[in-house]
């Protein structure tokens, strides 16, 4: 009596264990997705003040990342924005002038920061593996319903991320975008309902990064078909066992 598996029962395995090689595919995919620089917050309205959370993932194997520089345009601009200390870290910022002055509490303002820089002091930084989030509180927000806040990420061995592309409504996410906020509606037209926000994922809730990512269904297609693959080879293996029986 011959010991290998009957002819249909061996294809079967070999369409399961490339199933499974899909789905192993689909999950490191889905990690890539997610693994972006991304801002939220639960107050950030138009029109008035809040605090802003940017989360930074490491995304390299062997390197740590020593700085994040934070780029605010001018359709982005607040007249008043501070930062938030973080231990180990020290914090550079750089003003612009405005072509057009904001307006904060009856004064007119014609500058403001543009850029903040987060370094981590030597030896320091965000290892392989973590994250860390870097907290701004500004206002007022200006009167639109998203921010763009393109961000440059820098690793230990001299290589950078660039997080800067624009996320355009209706088309795939680029593959660096830029970090985005979306505002609540001004609080006396919202009923000062809290800011919905994400990162960076406008065709899963308007910008990135929602958590159900662009790998979400190519994920839940892999796990679909290693489920029909697998009743597939179960169907295949008893069948074959009838046959010999018979």
């Amino acid at each position: 009596m011959s010991s290998s598996l009957p002819r249909p029962l061996a294809r079967l395995g070999v369409v399961a264990v490339a199933l499974l090689t899909a789905l192993a595919a689909a999950l490191a995919g889905a990690g890539a997705a997610s693994a972006h620089v991304g801002v939220s917050s639960t107050d950030a309205a138009a029109g008035g003040f809040g605090k802003l959370t940017f989360r930074v993932p490491n995304e390299s194997d062997t390197a740590s990342t020593v700085a994040l520089r934070i780029s605010i345009p001018e359709e982005s601009a607040m007249a008043s924005l501070r930062v938030q200390p973080l231990p180990g870290w020290t914090v550079t910022t750089t003003t612009a002038d405005l072509q057009t002055p904001l307006e904060s509490h009856g004064e007119q303002v014609s500058s403001y920061v543009s850029v903040v820089e987060f370094r981590a002091a030597d030896g320091g930084g965000i290892r392989p593996g973590e994250f860390q989030e870097f907290a701004l509180s500004g206002g007022p927000f200006p009167d639109s319903d998203q921010l763009s806040f393109p961000a440059v990420q820098s690793y230990s061995d001299g290589t950078e991320a660039a997080w800067i592309e624009p996320t355009v409504a209706g088309q795939a996410e680029p593959e660096r975008p830029a970090p985005v906020l979306t505002l609540a509606a001004p609080a006396d037209a919202a009923h000062g309902a809290a800011a919905t926000t994400t990162a960076t994922d406008t065709a899963a809730t308007s910008t990135g990064r929602g958590e159900a990512g662009p790998g979400a269904p190519a994920l839940f297609v892999a796990i679909l078909a290693l489920l029909t693959g697998v009743a597939g080879v179960v169907l295949g293996w008893r069948a074959g066992r009838r046959t010999v029986a018979s």
